[in-house]
Parts: structure tokens; C-alpha cells; sequence
């Protein structure tokens, strides 16, 4: 089975993943492994210099060996959207670099996750719901820029901390998705947080916006399973998973 390490900061959404597993297990082949790994976190916030910490390379590292060493995974992919992109399209590209020297293994990121969802899909004109203040989604939107993607709408919601997003319940985030702007007709609702429950409703958040829709836990899944070869058409999941856009 392909077994994706993921490394998550704090405790907000990780039971995501695992609730995931549960779902779709006897009906995906092979079956899909997703053990988890919490890194430490100095502050929660989503404020740029304390996710630029929460990214730091000690802190991944750190996370990185205990992974490896517990899990045996195939790839890893660093299950932070904020703590990646705040380093810019470079920098989250180095940051992965750095990552995969302590792993040896295939590894991403969240951002670059959605940057390779959306050409995927074929999304270049997409509309960004954030759980963040204006400033650091802002920088998601730059991060975007930079690998090609134009941002039409984005509606920033101001939550500070990644422990309150994870308290939002299937109708917050249904309402906050239903509230993007979709009046320029994009070709995807991209929603960056992995703080954010988002795995059990993407077909109805696809439903509410009448357009695919790319969430953080979504993009790290279908990534870490693309880094080995094993992305595979998956009812539930949106496009992104459908026949059509199960691959790369």
C-alpha cells in the first residue's frame, strides 16, 4: 500500500486524515496509509513571522526523522499550507529541497500541492477562500502568481489561530465556501488550510459553488499520493480525484 508520512503542525484538522482512511477503506486498491507526525509549534498564529518559525528547517527536520524512523513512509509531504507559502515560490521550493535531504524520500508541500492540483485540473484563473487575516493571504495569493495561477477573488476570514479554524463544523466551512465569489467564473474555489476539516464535504462544497473545489487536506493526499505513482480515480473527493483530474 502506498503509505504517505505527513507532517502536521500542532493539533487542529489531523483527525482529517485518518477519518479518511476509515472511509475509503475496502474501497480503494491498494488501500491508502497516511500516518501522521506531529511538528512543534512556537506560537499559533497565523501571522507571518510566526509561520515563518512554524516552517523553519529545525522544526521540520525534527518532525521529519521522528516520521521516517516510526513509519517507514514512501514519500512526505509537509501538511502545511501557511508554513510553506510564506517563504514565497523559492523559498517553498528550497524548503522542500531541505526536507527531502533529511528524508531521502519523495517529499512536498501543501503549496506546491496546489499549484500542481491546479494544472492538474487545468486551473489558471481560480478564486481563494482563506481562513487567514488579509496580509498572509495575500501572500497565497503571490504564491500563486508566481507558479502561473491568476487569482479572479479572494476572500480573506481573519481567523488568527490554527486551533480555532479546526473548531469550525461541516456548516461553517460549507458557508464559507459557499461564499466565495464565483461571479468571474473560475475554474477552481482553492480553500488553504489544513487547520480546516474540509475531507468528508468536498462534494458538497463542490455542490454549494457549482465549481471544483481544491482544499488543503484534499491537494496534500492526492500529492503525497502522485510523489509515488498512485493517485486513482476516488468517488467522494471532487474532481480533482475523478477520472478526469486523478492525475498529473
Amino acid at each position: 500500500m502506498p503509505r504517505i508520512g505527513l507532517l502536521y503542525p500542532g493539533h487542529s484538522a489531523e483527525d482529517d486524515f485518518p477519518a479518511l482512511e476509515t472511509r475509503l477503506a475496502g474501497s480503494v486498491d491498494p488501500p491508502w496509509d497516511l500516518p501522521l507526525v506531529h511538528t512543534s509549534v512556537g506560537e499559533d498564529a497565523h501571522r507571518v513571522d510566526a509561520l515563518l518559525d512554524l516552517g523553519s528547517d529545525a522544526r521540520l527536520a525534527e518532525g521529519a526523522r521522528t516520521l521516517v524512523d516510526a513509519h517507514a513512509p514512501d514519500a512526505v509531504m509537509w501538511a502545511c499550507t501557511s508554513g510553506s507559502f510564506v517563504f514565497g515560490w523559492e523559498g517553498a521550493h528550497r524548503q522542500v529541497r531541505e526536507l527531502a535531504a533529511v528524508t531521502g524520500l519523495p517529499t512536498s508541500s501543501t503549496s506546491l500541492a496546489f499549484a500542481d492540483a491546479c494544472r492538474a485540473i487545468g486551473a489558471r484563473r481560480v478564486s481563494v477562500v482563506a481562513s487567514y487575516p488579509e496580509d498572509v493571504a495575500r501572500a497565497f495569493v503571490d504564491f500563486l502568481a508566481a507558479a502561473g495561477i491568476e487569482v479572479l477573488a479572494l476572500d480573506s476570514n481573519d481567523i488568527i489561530t490554527a486551533a480555532e479554524v479546526g473548531t469550525l463544523g461541516r456548516d461553517d466551512v460549507v458557508r464559507l465556501v459557499r461564499g466565495a465569489d464565483v461571479s468571474a467564473s473560475p475554474d477552481a474555489v482553492l480553500v488553504p488550510d489544513t487547520a480546516m476539516h474540509t475531507l468528508d464535504w468536498i462534494d458538497e462544497l463542490e455542490s454549494a459553488t457549482g465549481t471544483p473545489v481544491l482544499t488543503a487536506n484534499q491537494v496534500t493526499v492526492w500529492k503525497g499520493l502522485d510523489l509515488v505513482g498512485a493517485v486513482r480515480p476516488v468517488a467522494g473527493l471532487g474532481r480533482l480525484f475523478a477520472e478526469e483530474g486523478a492525475r498529473t
